[in-house]
């Protein structure tokens, strides 16, 4: 590997592409863990308390979600009644294993950057005697 590729990549070491904006909102990344979590999907009811959303609010992040190609909602009626359903797509689950696993190796790289070192701690030490 050249030079140039190896400083590169470690000036951008901190970009995390991975990130997707789309997902990177809390409401959305708690749909998202919602829908997760039930693979067969949600009742839109059921999804807006999981989320602690309001109708206005859960049925917006919705439609990003969807204009994204995470989710599908699919209506119906059950005892003649209205019923909005929701549920990750193939698509979705897979973008969002991959944005977990970056979110993964941002949590690493924060841990790594807070954690004290043990050089530091023996200098100061030394400096405090």
């Amino acid at each position: 590997m050249s030079n140039s590729k190896k400083d590169s990549r470690r000036t951008s070491q901190f970009a995390y592409a991975g990130l997707e904006r789309v997902i990177h909102e809390r409401a959305r990344l708690s749909v998202l863990t919602s829908l997760a979590a039930h693979p067969k999907g949600l009742r839109f009811g059921d999804l807006k308390q999981l989320c602690g959303l309001t109708d206005g609010n859960l049925s917006r992040h919705m439609q990003v979600l969807q204009a994204a190609g995470f989710v599908e909602v699919s209506k119906s009626f059950e005892h003649n009644r209205p019923q909005t359903f929701c549920r990750l797509t193939a698509e979705g689950r897979r973008r969002y294993v991959e944005y977990l696993a970056v979110l993964e190796q941002v949590v690493r790289d924060a841990a790594g950057a807070v954690r004290p070192r043990p050089a530091r701690r023996a200098a100061r030490t030394l400096a405090s005697d």
